[in-house]
């Protein structure tokens, strides 16, 4: 009897593994719905690398809290003086087919301003990033395939290709996600032809308090040869961070 209990749950295991692995919908939800900190804050180091190799740094400082409903994020720029007490806030939203709310404080003009869904394609701050980019994208927004699975960075990792259901910036996007962490651990996006216009790789990441957090990403741009580099340092989660922090006030006030 005992015997044969182990084989049940032996064949249990395998045959949900293999289940979940190749229902790509079902590996993506445990991605957006997998267990984050309820709040945090983090200093940020954003590095701007051009074809030549020229760097340019730029220093913010980030918060965070999640909602249930909502996730919101404010970042404030620190350094250097051009983009000094520039700010940026996103919140997003569980709702199905309710895009995430953006806004940009740029002190020169002393005007909070709202990203519209039309600008959402437009360069972050001169970086690799997309406002989209900056995103928490809800899966449902996509149709998504199982292409494999693989070893990455010596990670197990599950391959799927997520296609927008709508027309968007990118025509799709290749993820390798990994099966222990849950986070992507690379994804490849896709221009409107269909030819690969950029790739991010999440080089570090770092367990905290149970929580698998990102320590450093870096977003390529194969088609101009620049790329971004955002790094990620002092991480301080679960300690109370008050809502009343993440509004345009607070944007325009800064730190």
């Amino acid at each position: 009897m005992k015997k044969l209990k182990v084989i049940s749950v032996l064949f249990l295991t395998i045959f949900v593994g293999n289940i979940t692995a190749q229902n790509a919908t079902d590996i993506a939800n445990q991605v957006y719905n997998r267990s984050t900190p309820k709040n945090g804050e983090s200093d940020m180091t954003m590095t701007l690398i051009n074809k030549k190799g020229s760097e340019r740094t730029r220093v913010l400082h980030q918060f965070f809290i999640d909602l249930g409903s909502t996730e919101k994020q404010i970042m404030f720029f620190t350094s250097p003086a051009d983009v000094k007490n520039t700010s940026f806030m996103n919140w997003s939203y569980s709702e199905e087919g309710k895009s995430d709310d953006q806004w940009l404080y740029l002190p020169a003009l002393k005007k909070v301003k709202r990203i519209s869904s039309s600008s959402k394609d437009n360069e972050f701050m001169g970086s690799d990033f997309t406002y989209e980019d900056m995103e928490k994208r809800n899966p449902n927004r996509d149709v998504q395939s199982f292409l494999r699975t693989e070893t990455f960075n010596g990670e197990e990792v599950w391959v799927i290709q997520s296609i927008p259901k709508l027309e968007e910036q990118y025509s799709k996007r290749i993820i390798w996600i990994s099966k222990e962490k849950l986070i992507p651990l690379k994804v490849e996006f896709y221009d409107e032809d269909e030819e690969l216009l950029k790739t991010l790789t999440i080089t570090k990441s770092l367990n905290i308090k149970k929580y698998w957090v990102i320590k450093e990403q870096e977003m390529y741009n194969i088609q101009d040869n620049h790329k971004t580099i955002i790094s990620f340092k002092n991480i301080v989660v679960e300690e109370g961070i008050s809502e009343s922090k993440f509004n345009q006030r607070t944007m325009t006030k800064g730190l």
